[in-house]
């Protein structure tokens, strides 16, 4: 113990009497350490944490599957149900002692406190099971919560509040609780705050503000309701499981449950019926752990964070690498020093735990300072990631977890990068170091420094590679050909008109509005939707006229978007053929439709698309829509992925159906939620005009965002800016790192040579000569880490592949780019020890010792 404080004493002393080499070796881990951190601390809150309920190790989830929002058909891995399976699921598995549904994904609802607030806002809010609150264990932080007797169909409409909404949208007033709030128009009563700190049971950015039983939802969702339909698949169900239960054997005894009811019980049209059997051993439910909730986001930014993980991770091994290098030069400079210590009596093991101490000291301080840097980054990660979101309940505090990672990672790393100068510290020969550094017959260290320059430009080629194909493939998806317009496009997001309006209403009130925003000042051109490109998607199933029907799958279905009159115009979308709609198609004409040439290529392959009939879903109405036109594919869904069939119709057009889903289907795909200009307004200073225009126009729309049309665009690449910016940003520190690596050898190189080149120069030796010897000695490292760094850099093209936009795996651009920044810092830090070598003093030179 008592040498074990020595050696700290001794190493302490050691940084002060170097303040350079401890600071620069502190920042160089900090940057290693700190990234690696980061990146840990979000694996941890979006992968390992668990969800702050009670018990989390007894939740289940019912079902893994992730697809969203509503489904109408098989979904093979199942993770959304009606509400009436949701009760079979209930009664089928007595294992758990209470079993939750909420809705998939939260809606957007126009809510205003009555005789209080002038206007609604919007406040985002999930449907749930009135046992919501109970199965996770959770007790309200004012008021109370659901129960059972809330969650009935005579019920009185309440709802509950997220603690965050109540203290940042209503200021904490306590008169909220008991006070009649109009949800889309209807009373709700405030019947409690839910306690600080849940979000509800997904990670995700924006979490609800607002929770209303589940019963309810006919009451807001009016003649599209999902509640009793046995086909329409939207809530996901968490059950906590009973003590001393298992879930062996709940899996295959559920999803036999699930196929008989497919069958027998949700109410598929017979049509179906044939390729619905066929389908039915694809169709399973698995039973999973859901202590952490259902895994959202874990789904989608795992690939994201792996990489920036292994980024990190490459760019701490170049760091190590480096104050490898610094401890190697440091060691032979002490050299004499350890020798005289050896030839005094110490032991080859004082000596080797001493600068193991020195190590690891340096790598906890850089691991503390790496804190600093850990909880910046992470605070930048979420900001490139998320900067569109208002709220994000992810925390860059380190955890316990956390604060052990990093302590370990430091610790480890000390070793790692003070294991060789230990070595070398033990193989100094006491004679041969006590008669001069610089007659000394060999240096031990020279090859391992050398491997590790080697090694730091072979990895930052591999990052720089990496992080040009990112950055090219983003470049790539930002500055594709959309099919569509961007400059002067302004989005206008709202809620959707409330549900109880009929048909002439929603006719009249676009017309008026269509014509009321035409008229604002500085408006060009104005349009209606359904909804606007890349803001949402609308999916069902197309039956052609005279063609046979084609099994459900993904390829007999496409996109559908309702429009208004000269749509196509404002969002800037090529007509190629035919028409688009004008004011004569509304409900007293025969239903038209206007294709993408997706949708021509999939359904009417080899044969002109115009005047031919298609329908939905059904044999039946096969013949409901003439197509009148094509327009120019355009990406409104996946901009990553080619453009999908779609297919628009008017929205003064009414079709007649006679199966409820197929009327409930048509009902809601007229309530638009977006508007879209052309204007050469900005969004700031159209917003006010625009928020005056809808309350005129009716005062239950409400504005969710106004955005221009680029900003829509760049919202959806924001989890690919995020990674190709830090991978960018760490390609960059690992290229410096690299560089002051080659600076530091090269520079060890010239003092230890220093007698060689005045041997030289005073044999005749120019100082072109000299500058070429040392820059080659450099430039052949640089070049081994090219030679070794290409082929890995390749390899990693290939495990980027899932993320790349246009761009293959051996990019010669992005190889390019890698090689020419390598060699350029490489030539800048080579070049000063050069032209240092290059001024010597020949007559200096020879009496150095």
């Amino acid at each position: 113990m008592q040498n074990f404080l020595g050696d700290i004493r001794y190493a302490l002393r050691q940084f002060r009497l170097s303040p350079v080499f401890t600071l620069t070796a502190i920042l160089t881990l900090a940057l290693g350490i700190g990234g690696t951190t980061a990146i840990f601390s979000l694996i941890d809150s979006v992968m390992l944490r668990s969800l702050p309920v009670a018990d989390p190790g007894s939740l289940y989830r019912i079902g893994d599957g992730n697809d969203c929002c509503v489904e109408g058909g098989p979904q093979d891995k199942w993770g959304m149900y009606a509400f009436p399976f949701y009760e079979r699921l209930k009664q089928s598995a007595p294992e758990f002692e209470e079993i939750a549904a909420f809705q998939a994904a939260p809606a957007q609802f126009s809510v205003r406190r009555a005789n209080v607030d002038p206007t609604a806002r919007p406040l985002r809010g999930e449907y749930v099971t009135g046992n919501y609150f109970s199965t996770f264990g959770i007790r309200s932080f004012a008021g109370r919560l659901f129960s059972a007797s809330d969650d009935r169909p005579a019920a009185a409409p309440v709802a509950v509040l997220s603690y965050r909404a109540w203290k940042g949208t209503y200021a904490g007033d306590p008169a909220v609780i008991g006070s009649t709030y109009l949800v889309e128009g209807h009373p709700f009563t405030i019947i409690g705050i839910a306690p600080p700190g849940f979000f509800g049971e997904t990670l995700r950015s924006d979490p609800p503000d607002i929770w209303l039983p589940v019963q309810q939802e006919p009451l807001i969702a009016g003649t599209g309701s999902l509640l009793h339909q046995s086909i329409s698949a939207w809530l996901r169900v968490i059950g906590r499981l009973r003590p001393g239960a298992t879930v062996a054997g709940m899996s295959p005894r559920l999803t036999g449950i699930l196929r008989q009811w497919l069958v027998t019980d949700a109410g598929f049209p017979a049509a179906w019926t044939p390729a619905l059997k066929r389908d039915l051993p694809k169709q399973f439910i698995n039973v999973v752990p859901a202590g952490a909730g259902v895994a959202e986001m874990k789904e989608d930014y795992s690939r994201s964070l792996q990489i920036l993980l292994s980024v990190c991770s490459l760019v701490l091994l170049i760091a190590c690498a480096n104050i490898a290098n610094l401890m190697l030069a440091r060691g032979m400079a002490r050299r004499s020093q350890t020798a005289l210590r050896l030839a005094m009596g110490a032991s080859r093991r004082r000596i080797v735990s001493q600068s193991l101490t020195e190590s690891v000291l340096l790598s906890i301080a850089g691991g503390l300072t790496g804190l600093l840097v850990a909880d910046a980054a992470g605070h930048l990660i979420l900001a490139l990631a998320f900067h569109s979101a208002h709220f994000l309940p992810i925390s860059t505090a380190p955890s316990f977890l956390v604060l052990a990672f990093a302590f370990v990672l430091s610790v480890v790393t000390g070793i790692v990068f003070g294991t060789a100068p230990a070595w070398f510290a033990t193989r100094t020969d006491p004679v041969e170091a006590l008669r001069g550094a610089n007659r000394s017959t060999a240096d031990h260290a020279g090859f391992w420094r050398k491997a590790l320059l080697v090694t730091q430009a072979t990895l930052s080629v591999v990052l720089l590679a990496g992080a040009a194909m990112l950055t090219r493939s983003l470049s790539n998806l930002e500055h594709q050909d959309f099919g569509f317009q961007t400059a002067h496009r302004i989005l206008v997001s709202l809620n959707s008109p409330p549900a109880t309006y009929t048909p002439q209403r929603l006719d009249a009130l676009y017309r008026n509005l269509q014509d009321r925003l035409t008229q604002m000042p500085g408006v060009e051109h104005a349009g209606l939707a359904l909804y606007n490109p890349l803001t949402d998607n609308w999916g069902e199933g197309i039956v052609v006229e005279g063609h046979p029907a084609v099994p459900m799958s993904e390829n007999s279905s496409s996109s559908l978007d309702r429009v208004s009159p000269g749509y196509f115009q404002t969002v800037g979308q090529q007509l190629l053929r035919g028409r688009g709609f004008t004011e004569a198609d509304n409900d007293t004409t025969a239903p038209v439709a206007v294709v993408n040439q997706a949708f021509v290529k999939r359904f009417f392959p080899h044969e002109d698309p115009m005047d031919k009939h298609f329908g939905l879903d059904l044999p039946a109405y096969a013949g409901t829509f003439r197509v009148i036109g094509v327009v120019r594919d355009a990406k409104y869904t996946q901009p990553d992925k080619p453009a999908r069939p779609m297919f628009f119709i008017p929205l003064a057009q009414h079709v007649s159906y006679k199966e409820d889903i197929m009327q409930k289907i048509e009902a809601r795909s007229h309530f638009i939620g977006g508007a879209l200009l052309v204007t050469r307004l900005s969004p700031g200073a159209i917003a006010p005009l625009l928020r005056k225009t809808f309350s005129e126009a009716d005062p239950n729309l409400t504005i969710i965002n106004v955005r221009t049309m680029q900003q829509q665009v760049d919202l959806n690449f924001d989890q690919e800016r995020a990674v190709a910016s830090l991978a960018g940003l760490f390609g960059i520190v690992a290229l410096i790192l690299a560089a002051v690596g080659l600076y530091g050898v090269t520079s060890y190189t010239v003092a230890q040579r220093t007698s060689e080149i005045g041997v030289r120069m005073a044999l005749g030796a120019g100082r072109p000569n000299v500058v070429r010897l040392v820059l080659r000695g450099a430039f052949s490292k640089v070049a081994l880490g090219l030679a070794l760094g290409i082929p890995l850099a390749i390899g990693a093209g290939r495990l980027l592949s899932a993320q790349l936009y246009g761009i293959v795996n051996w990019d010669p651009v992005a190889l390019g780019i890698a090689m020419v920044s390598l060699a350029v810092c490489a030539f800048i830090a080579a070049i000063i020890p050069a032209a240092r070598a290059a001024s010597i003093d020949p007559m200096k030179a020879l009496r150095t010792e």
